[in-house]
């Protein structure tokens, strides 16, 4: 495997990328990227200049994965957004690698932090269904993983759950904000 820019003129890579968004969010979040029009709107944002877009390939040139990111805060945090792996190629160290990437990439461009949200739309958590303005941070510290919610992949990245945005995506639906410093500012002499 090898992970490199994804070009704005690699229609084929693009193509495939795009279907894996549709593929690997269709059962837990089917209104992320529902049909392919989306999911190519999606990817070719990821070339604007204030962006990343990195792509896994097999050594015969098959998509595994995408990463993408949005520089934010004048370059210091960097949005990690999407992270997707072909579905029939998940759990073999691809999004880690990914994301081991997505970090290096942002150290080489000055970032410090990474953050991310992870959606929970379909009560993966016992942060789904209740109301989190009553014992926010009891909750978020006794927090459990009922269905494969990615929280805890990101967790075994080095990432910390630092807020919760209730009722995100509907009423008991909210969005778990994750964060990672991945640099220090370089102490002037």
């Amino acid at each position: 495997m090898k992970i490199r820019d994804l070009e704005s003129t690699s229609e084929h890579f693009i193509r495939q990328v795009a279907a894996i968004l549709v593929e690997a969010f269709r059962d837990n979040w089917p209104d992320a990227w529902p049909d392919m029009e989306s999911a190519l709107e999606e990817v070719h944002q990821s070339f604007q200049p204030d962006r990343i877009s990195r792509v896994a390939l097999a050594d015969d040139g098959e998509v595994l994965g995408w990463v993408g990111g949005i520089s934010e805060y004048d370059g210091n945090v960097w949005e990690l957004d999407p992270l997707a792996v072909d579905p029939k190629h998940q759990g073999r160290g691809i999004g880690s690698a990914l994301v081991a990437d997505f970090e290096e990439q942002v150290r080489q461009r000055g970032g410090l932090t990474i953050r991310l949200g992870t959606d929970d739309e379909s009560n993966q958590t016992t942060l789904s269904g209740v109301d989190l303005y009553s014992n926010l941070w009891e909750r978020i510290a006794n927090i459990r993983n009922l269905r494969r919610h990615p929280y805890e992949f990101y967790g075994k990245l080095g990432y910390t759950i630092v807020g919760v945005m209730p009722d995100a995506n509907g009423y008991g639906k909210p969005d778990i904000i994750m964060a990672k410093r991945v640099s220090y500012p370089q102490e002037k002499a």
